[in-house]
């Protein structure tokens, strides 16, 4: 199965269950594969607008917003990924976050 079969794969998911965060979450990445940024960031946006603990999302917007030459943006969803990891007491998490902030101020 290619990333555009998956992709309408998630999406019919989606719609027997629009609130599930992961399937939200795998469709962004797919989108991602396509080259669809744009997409993929607004499918990421909307999932933390749904579900702001969903953790993983934060590190993966960063990285779309970097890849979408967005900087600012980047930095300011890396430092709100680094709240909730603190609030979820993920370390390994919040590690990656503040690698991604570091090497975003490096550049």
């Amino acid at each position: 199965m290619n990333s555009s079969e998956r992709v309408e794969q998630l999406l019919l998911f989606l719609k027997e269950d629009p609130s599930d965060s992961f399937l939200h979450y795998a469709l962004a990445l797919e989108y991602q594969k396509l080259g669809e940024i744009s997409k993929a960031i607004k499918t990421i946006e909307d999932l933390l607008t749904n579900n702001t603990s969903y953790l993983g999302a934060y590190y993966q917007l960063g990285k779309l917003y970097e890849e979408n030459s967005n900087m600012e943006k980047a930095v300011l969803i890396y430092e709100k990924g680094k709240i909730i990891a603190k609030e979820q007491n993920n370390r390994k998490t919040l590690n990656e976050l503040n690698e991604a902030l570091e090497n975003l101020v490096d550049n």
